[in-house]
């Protein structure tokens, strides 16, 4: 008999965790090789995750809505059909997980007479994940504790690790509290805490649950609305010079390439050279410190066929001529409509650009995709009537015309970098050559 332990594996640079959200095999089903097994959900993306062999799933260690964390056993796989034994060590290491949370949670309720109620972000700033804030709902852990812990994820996140070694190490509540009563001394006002409003229902509402992904989206635009002060800039641009020459080329680029060239590359090429004469708005904000950005990795909103949006990175996009720009568009967007993507697929953007104009809209004013300081919407394109200038003088005449619509972060890019951002990016859509080579 062979059992065959099944674990989690690893699914980018800054994933160390990840909840089981459906198992698509009960224990006793037959696996084939390469059968996805089992769904799960990091902060990042979904995934399934395919069975290594071909037998029968003996044993589940983790149920649905557990969280593991990498490498964990999450489930064994007999090639024999037989049942598995349970593994000691296995075991061991699940039940010893929440043993010291136990030991410690009373130096954290006893100083704490009312239950804890942890914000989706904190006075500084800060995000905190589902997961973290109901494991400090739990253990009565408040806000200003919660700030107090150093996070050792992405960005100084707070992890699930950090908060329970913070609960391990007797979490200090009074000098939390002492720290509370010390910083209301120093700020006379104090920052605003939203709540979220009783919304009653009528006859004959459908009341729908947000499913995972909606809500991590929620959390994130309702944070970074609240993080950054947000201006939209917005310019006209004339592409077409761009529109005659795809015409031209498209089906001689499929041929050679095997790739259809769309709009999107096009415009990533205009944003890449434009972020390179501004190379101040591919930056990050972290506390009174600006984090100048190396490489230009830009992120293309992509829509779900769950009606979900989610942001795939084409990394060091400065690198890629119009050719490699478009088979990075297009392989991403595959892998997001078929639910491929990985975490490193939709990490380590400095930049974020969105298609508005697929759903024909002209404008937009889109919200930051943090930790970035900029977005750029790319509006529908229209025949329009236009003045044409020449040098017999001017004339009217049928031109395709689109709106960019560029949306910052105020604390460190002003309305003069704003706006010339993206004034140059019509411009180079504006200068593009009509004879060029592809």
């Amino acid at each position: 008999m062979a059992d065959i332990e099944i674990k989690l594996p690893k699914m980018g640079e800054s994933v160390t965790e990840a909840t089981i959200t459906n198992w698509l095999k009960e224990v006793g089903d037959s696996v084939e090789l390469d059968e996805p097994l089992v769904e799960v959900a990091t902060d990042k993306v979904d995934n399934e995750l395919p069975s290594e062999v071909e037998g029968t799933l003996t044993k589940i260690f983790f149920e649905k809505d557990e969280v593991a964390q990498v490498g964990d056993v999450i489930a064994i796989v007999s090639t024999t059909g037989g049942a598995a034994a349970s593994p000691a060590p296995v075991k061991d290491t699940i039940a010893s997980v929440p043993a010291p949370a136990e030991s410690s949670r009373a130096k954290v309720t006893n100083d704490s007479n009312a239950a804890t109620v942890v914000e989706k972000t904190g006075p500084s700033g800060k995000f905190y994940s589902p997961l973290v804030r109901s494991i400090a709902e739990k253990e009565n852990i408040s806000m200003a504790q919660l700030e107090s812990i150093a996070g050792s994820g992405e960005n100084g996140r707070v992890t699930k690790k950090d908060i329970l070694s913070f609960i391990e190490n007797g979490a200090p509540a009074v000098a939390a509290t002492e720290k509370v009563k010390a910083t209301t001394k120093q700020a006379p006002t104090k920052q605003v805490q939203l709540s979220t409003p009783n919304i009653p229902t009528m006859e004959g509402d459908e009341i729908i649950e947000m499913d995972r992904m909606r809500k991590l989206i929620s959390d994130h635009m309702v944070m970074s609305m609240q993080v950054s002060p947000h201006v939209t800039s917005f310019v006209e641009a004339d592409v077409t010079n761009i529109v005659m020459w795809r015409n031209k080329v498209k089906d001689n680029f499929l041929k050679k390439e095997g790739e259809k060239i769309t709009f999107t590359p096009i415009f990533m090429e205009a944003v890449v050279k434009a972020i390179k004469d501004f190379p101040m708005v591919n930056v990050s904000v972290n506390g009174n410190q600006i984090i100048k950005r190396k490489d230009i990795n830009i992120g293309m909103a992509t829509a779900l066929p769950s009606g979900n949006l989610i942001v795939p990175v084409i990394k060091k996009a400065d690198n890629l001529n119009l050719i490699g720009l478009t088979k990075q568009v297009n392989g991403l967007a595959n892998k997001a409509r078929n639910n491929k993507l990985s975490s490193d697929d939709v990490s380590g953007g400095t930049y974020t650009v969105t298609n508005v104009g697929t759903f024909g809209n002209v404008m937009g004013t889109p919200i930051i995709n943090q930790p970035q300081v900029a977005i750029l919407a790319l509006g529908a394109i229209r025949k329009v009537p236009a003045v044409i200038e020449t040098p017999q003088g001017d004339t009217i005449g049928i031109r395709h015309k689109m709106f960019l619509s560029h949306s910052y972060d105020h604390r460190v890019v002003d309305g003069a970098l704003g706006g010339m951002f993206v004034k140059r990016v019509a411009e180079y859509l504006e200068q593009f050559d009509l004879n060029r080579e592809f």
